[in-house]
């Protein structure tokens, strides 16, 4: 059972990691944000990446992070597992919280990492379709 906290065992923070992440990880990206991610044996964690040329302040870049860490703990019970890295942009900084969320949410999706919502209305597809009806002898 994963909780909603984020432990330290949560997190990549290994150099040795990153690198591993990076060389052999899948990568998806958007003009904000980019998701190094590599399936491994273990419950998800995550890293990051927010550097100087993002934003030039701490706090903003404490911002991202704070943003990324915390949509990060509250999808970790339904995300796949393996270790997550994600590279903020420089547009990143421009951001409001929804926006780095969409664009979190987003690159998880095309990574296969987390599974697409459910279109409202719909009925979930059968898993196993059912056979035709025998029309009899005719």
């Amino acid at each position: 059972m994963i909780s909603n906290r984020f432990p330290r065992t949560a997190r990549v923070r290994a150099r040795s990691d990153f690198d591993r992440i990076f060389k052999h990880g899948r990568r998806v990206a958007l003009p904000v944000l980019a998701l190094h991610w590599q399936a491994v044996d273990i419950e998800a964690r995550l890293g990051l990446a927010v550097s100087r040329k993002v934003d030039p302040h701490a706090v903003g870049r404490n911002r991202i992070k704070r943003a990324l860490r915390d949509t990060f703990r509250k999808l970790r019970a339904d995300l796949a597992r393996g270790d997550y890295v994600v590279v903020a942009r420089p547009g990143a900084s421009r951001c409001t919280r929804e926006e780095l969320d969409q664009a979190f949410l987003g690159l998880l999706r095309r990574a296969g990492a987390l599974p697409a919502p459910a279109v409202p209305g719909t009925m979930p597809a059968d898993p196993i379709p059912s056979p035709l009806p025998d029309p009899g002898p005719g």
